[in-house]
């Protein structure tokens, strides 16, 4: 009787098949066991046709030997792997007489196991294996002999090599590990010999990031940027330059660094974009993607206390400017027609447009819904489920403007037209996808109004929509127009700019505070590293120095320390403070609150610490409500032309701790002094930012126009 083994790693697409080969098999009294990498009740096949077994090791019994196997195996060796620890599926192999791989898949684990049953006959497929079975498989004994003598050999052989191989890749692993490379003499050797000539690419690429990876893990970042730097110039393929520059300051990003490397990576990235775009759009997006998000990781911009576009944005983004690929995504195709001017004869038709937030947009929606001259539609981009996907792809936006058409192209257009054709004017919060996506198709004589929040300044979205297509941007501050003019230089030659507050309505927070709210400070979010609470808690601690019944009210959701490693490095400070400071009833977490004014109620001194603001809703809100504001002078735009000092009153603006604690503790000496000071902020912010007088900013924007 004939001993046959069937080794399946998928469920074939037509299984009477193999219900037919079983029956043939059979009909020759042939015995059959079909060994199968999936659950083999897949099959539905009769018992009585064969033995069918499943042989997967299940992953409650991975070990870590095996799981660190399987996760350096490609997908035909892991079969093999799992049918080697199985000891049923040993003693099969061992007695079969014909084995057989069923699919591609099974090809590697089959050829093993001939190597190890030298007797056996093998195949690929089932009619290979009935012609095989129905054949004459006599040998001479020598001849057999033979054979299993050269397979014993090879298996030895092949055993030797992977032995020898995996004692080089340990030795070279510690060998270049970060007890190495954190002493300058090994860093300097090993540096030199990723440089050396001659080396392949690919071996020099992937010993340039293990340097890299073990010096920067060892705290020498500058040794690991320069391996990785001086080994990248030897590298010839501009992909795989690009592809060592960039994993290595991914690793630092990862560790909460800012990359010596960044620019390296981002400009290798272009020059392999520009490379691709006359031949191959979709690489050249997907390089051009890889090096806008190097420059906009949140580890740079936001999870720090510092940003590299603060000293000078426009050097920043200066890579960009030099790449032909990139210089193309917002290339101007500029209208076929101007927009028209404001109807006379109808309303006037205005939609509101938006990518998931709408927190800015309340008052304005409500104003202009209630006028009868004005017809108010609202979309947010992310309400369709079937058209969400077109809004969530920056990748597939840059290769669409990069190939010029594209059927991507067509479907936002199908998307978007009924849109661009009933509207007179079009406001779009947030010039992130919703700004891209509607400047895509032409939008003919319909009016394009953007407002750019801060966010926005940072990333890479802005830089895809076509500012030839955009009537006019607005933005909340002149020091965030300032920061955009100097990350978009396309803004000043189109478009209208112009600066008009947030629409806030103020009134709702007039309301009176006990007296003990002088004491209290308060901070309305809390949640990012960029609002730095730390900052007031310093100040805090000065004021209890000289008076211990001064505390703080954290207005908001709790700190976001999960972001990135910088962000849970401050966390973990954060929380080391309110560990000391909240048992002793110094802080107090309100928690998240849909009624701010009612929080802010118990708060007699409003802080912005922030690092960098395009307003600070919350800052002005707390002012509103008659508490005394202290206001940093956000960093970032410290000693720039337009800042926080330009923003509100002189006094209201401190440069440090120390200065804000005595501001607070000369402004709070008495309580009617401390009503009087707050009295007066409520005043000036009601006249400025309050929805009655800012609104005015929206009417010329939206009707005059």
């Amino acid at each position: 009787m004939t001993a046959v083994l069937i080794v399946a790693t998928a469920a074939p697409k037509q299984p009477g098949v193999l219900v037919e080969a079983l029956e043939r098999f059979r009909s020759k009294d042939a015995t059959v066991t079909v060994a199968c990498f999936f659950d083999s009740e897949e099959l539905g096949i009769d018992p009585t046709l064969a033995e069918i077994r499943t042989f997967a090791v299940p992953a409650e019994k991975w070990d870590a030997r095996f799981r660190k196997a399987l996760e350096r195996a490609p997908a035909n060796r892991k079969i093999w792997l799992h049918a080697r620890r199985s000891t049923w599926l040993r003693q099969q192999y061992r007695r079969a007489d014909l084995l057989v791989a069923l699919d591609a898949r099974a090809v590697h684990t089959v050829w093993q196991m001939a190597q190890r049953n030298t007797r056996a006959g093998a195949c690929y497929g089932l009619v290979p294996a009935q012609k095989a079975l129905a054949g004459n498989r006599s040998e001479p004994v020598g001849k057999r002999l033979e054979r299993r003598v050269a397979a014993a050999a090879g298996i030895g052989a092949r055993g030797a090599r992977s032995a020898a191989e995996q004692t080089i890749r340990t030795t070279l692993n510690k060998a270049t590990g970060q007890r190495v490379m954190s002493n300058p003499a090994g860093a300097w050797l090993w540096t030199r010999a990723a440089a050396a000539p001659r080396i392949p690419d690919r071996l020099r690429s992937k010993l340039a990031v293990r340097l890299h990876d073990s010096a920067v893990r060892a705290g020498r970042t500058a040794a690991g940027a320069r391996a990785a730097s001086t080994a990248a110039q030897r590298i010839s393929s501009l992909a795989t330059r690009a592809d060592v520059l960039t994993k290595a300051a991914k690793t630092e990003l990862t560790l909460g660094h800012q990359p010596s490397g960044l620019h390296d990576a981002i400009r290798a990235q272009l020059a392999l974009a520009d490379d691709l775009l006359p031949r191959d759009t979709k690489k050249a997006a997907a390089a051009v993607s890889m090096a806008w998000s190097l420059s906009s990781n949140r580890v740079l911009h936001f999870d720090r206390l510092t940003s590299p576009m603060s000293t000078d944005p426009g050097a920043f983004v200066a890579p960009f400017r030099a790449s032909t690929a990139a210089r193309k995504l917002s290339q101007p195709r500029g209208r076929l027609t101007p927009a028209a001017p404001a109807p006379t004869d109808r309303p006037l038709r205005l939609l509101v447009t938006t990518l998931i937030n709408d927190n800015f947009l309340p008052e304005i929606l409500e104003r202009y819904r209630a006028m009868p001259n004005v017809e108010v539609r609202f979309l947010d981009l992310y309400e369709d489920e079937l058209t969400r996907p077109l809004a969530l792809s920056g990748s597939t936006v840059m290769e669409h403007l990069l190939a010029g058409d594209s059927s991507y192209g067509a479907k936002v257009e199908e998307w978007l037209r009924p849109h661009l054709d009933w509207a007179d004017t079009i406001f779009v919060d947030w010039c992130q996808a919703t700004a891209a996506l509607f400047t895509l198709p032409d939008p003919g004589s319909t009016r394009i109004i953007v407002r750019l929040h801060s966010f926005e300044a940072f990333n890479f979205w802005p830089h895809l929509v076509d500012f030839s297509r955009v009537d006019d941007v607005v933005f909340v501050s002149d020091h965030l127009r300032d920061l955009s003019t100097a990350v978009l230089p396309q803004l000043t030659d189109g478009p209208r700019l112009r600066v008009i507050d947030n629409a806030m309505d103020l009134q709702r927070y007039l309301r009176s505070k006990p007296a003990d709210a002088r004491f209290n400070l308060g901070m309305v979010g809390f949640s990012s590293v960029a609002k730095d609470p730390r900052w007031t808690i310093e100040v805090l601690r000065k004021l209890r120095e000289r008076d211990e019944r001064y505390r703080l009210t954290l207005i908001g959701s709790n700190f976001n320390d999960r972001a990135s490693k910088p962000a849970k490095d401050y966390g973990r400070l954060l929380n080391q403070d309110l560990a000391e400071l909240e048992p002793l009833g110094a802080v107090r977490r309100y928690g998240q609150t849909d009624d701010v004014p009612a929080a802010l109620q118990e708060v007699g001194v409003i802080v912005s610490s922030s690092v960098r603001e395009s307003f600070h809703c919350g800052l002005v809100e707390g002012a509103a409500s008659g508490a005394v504001p202290v206001v940093r002078d956000w960093p970032f735009f410290a000693g720039k032309p337009h800042g926080a000092r330009t923003l509100f009153p002189a006094d209201w603006v401190v440069e440090s701790p120390a200065e804000a604690a005595d501001r607070i503790f000369a402004a709070t000496a008495t309580e009617e002094q401390w009503r009087e000071i707050g009295q007066a902020a409520a005043e000036h912010a009601l006249k400025t930012w309050d929805w009655s007088v800012t609104q005015s900013g929206f009417d010329r924007l939206l009707l005059d126009d």
